[in-house]
C-alpha cells in the first residue's frame, strides 16, 4: 500500500486529472494536513488514496472517519462546497415535514410511466470510523449492534437480517434476482478501503414485503431504503421516515450542524437522501434541452443501472440532485416537482396555472 508521500507524488504527476482532489489539495493544504490524525487513527492518506490512485476520479476524496470532516477541513470543506455548489457550509436541522399531511401522493396514478419509486438515506455510527480506519473486530461489532437494532423493528418494518459472510447460495441467488445484493466491484471505493475484510461485517436486512431494506457496511455504515413498484412517493417516504425514527431510538448517528449527516463520501452529506423513480420518458429524453429541464428542477437523470449507465427502453432513473443546505422534505419536494414536470411534458399536457394566492409555505 502506497505511503502518503507516494500518494502525493502520484497526485502531483497526474497533470490531466480533473478531480476535486487535484483541484483543492494544493501544496500548502498538503503540508498543513500531512501530519494530522483523528481520534480514530485516520490520516490524510486515507482521505486522498482513491483519488491519487485513480486520477480520473470525479471527486477523489473520502473521509477516513466522522472526525476527518473537522481535522481535514482545509481539504474537505472546499471539495464539499465545490461539489454541492454552495457558497457556505450551513445545513438546517433535520425536518421530514408533516408525513401525515403530505401535499402529494401517487405521482403516476394511471401507472403508465413510473415503474418504481425508491428513497434512501445514508447514516454513520458516531462511535465508529469509516471503512479505511475500521479494524475487522470493529466491523463485526458494528454489524452486531446494527443487527440488534434492526431485529427489534415491528409491524410493516419487521424483517430478517442476512449476513454476507456465510450466506447460503440459495439466499444469494434470490437476493441477486431481487437486485438487493451489493458487491465489491467499484474500483474507486476499493482503492479507498471500502471493501477491507470483505465480506466480513456486512449484510442485508429486508422486511417481509421487501419494501424496506437496509444495507450494512456497503459503502456507508448504514443505507436505509424504502421502495415499491409504481409511483406512490408518499407511501415510500412515510415508510422510510418511520424506519429512520425507529432506528434512531437505538443508534447514534454522526452529524455536524454545518454538514448534516456525515457519510464516507463527501458527495452524500447533508440530508444524505436520494429519492428516485424509474420513469418512462423517451420523448422528453430526446428533447435537446432535457438536461436544462433537469437542472432547472434540481434533478438528475441516470440510466436504470446507476451513474454512467444508459437508459433501457426509454426508462430513466430520476432523482434529486441537492442534498446539502436543504431539509429532507424540501429535497423530496424538489424531486417530486421535477418528476411531475417530466411526466407532464412526456404526456404533452398543458401546464396547470399557478394558484392565485398571496404566498405559500413549504412545510
Amino acid at each position: 500500500m502506497s505511503s502518503l508521500d507516494e500518494l502525493w507524488e502520484k497526485l502531483c504527476a497526474a497533470e490531466d486529472s480533473k478531480s476535486l482532489l487535484k483541484k483543492h489539495c494544493t501544496e500548502d493544504v498538503y503540508n498543513k494536513l500531512k501530519d494530522k490524525q483523528t481520534k480514530f487513527g485516520g490520516t490524510l492518506a486515507e482521505c486522498i488514496r482513491s483519488g491519487a490512485e485513480n486520477p480520473e476520479s470525479g471527486v477523489g476524496v473520502y473521509a477516513s472517519d466522522p472526525e476527518a470532516y473537522t481535522v481535514f477541513a482545509d481539504l474537505l470543506n472546499p471539495v464539499i462546497m465545490d461539489y454541492h455548489k454552495v457558497k457556505q457550509l450551513k445545513h438546517p436541522a433535520c425536518n421530514f415535514g408533516k408525513v401525515d399531511k403530505l401535499d402529494f401522493g401517487d405521482l403516476d396514478p394511471s401507472g403508465e410511466l413510473i415503474v418504481s419509486t425508491r428513497v434512501r438515506v445514508g447514516r454513520s455510527h458516531a462511535s465508529y470510523g469509516f471503512p479505511p480506519t475500521l479494524t475487522k473486530e470493529q466491523r463485526i461489532e458494528m454489524e452486531k449492534v446494527t443487527r440488534e437494532a434492526l431485529e427489534q423493528l415491528t409491524g410493516e418494518l419487521k424483517g430478517t437480517y442476512h449476513s454476507l459472510d456465510g450466506m447460503s447460495p440459495e439466499t444469494q441467488k434470490q437476493l441477486m434476482e431481487d437486485h438487493f445484493l451489493f458487491n465489491d466491484s467499484d474500483r474507486f471505493l476499493k482503492a479507498a478501503g471500502g471493501y477491507n475484510d470483505w465480506p466480513t461485517g456486512r449484510g442485508i436486512f429486508f422486511n417481509d414485503n421487501k419494501t424496506f431494506l437496509v444495507w450494512v457496511n456497503e459503502e456507508d455504515h448504514i443505507r436505509i431504503i424504502s421502495m415499491q413498484q409504481g409511483g406512490d412517493l408518499a407511501a415510500v417516504y412515510k415508510r422510510l421516515v418511520e424506519g429512520i425514527k425507529e432506528l434512531e431510538k437505538k443508534l447514534d448517528f454522526a452529524r455536524l450542524p454545518t454538514l448534516g449527516y456525515l457519510t464516507f463520501c463527501p458527495s452524500n452529506l447533508g440530508t444524505a437522501l436520494r429519492a428516485s423513480v424509474h420513469v418512462k420518458i423517451p420523448k422528453v429524453a430526446a428533447m435537446p434541452d432535457f438536461k436544462e429541464i433537469c437542472d432547472k428542477y434540481h434533478i438528475q437523470a441516470r440510466g436504470i443501472h446507476g451513474e454512467h449507465t444508459e437508459s433501457v427502453g426509454g426508462v430513466y432513473d430520476i432523482s434529486n440532485k441537492r442534498r446539502l443546505g436543504l431539509t429532507e422534505i424540501e429535497a423530496i419536494q424538489e424531486m417530486r416537482q421535477g418528476v411531475q414536470e417530466l411526466i407532464r411534458l412526456e404526456k404533452g399536457e398543458e401546464k396547470a396555472p399557478s394558484p392565485k394566492s398571496k404566498g405559500c409555505v413549504i412545510l
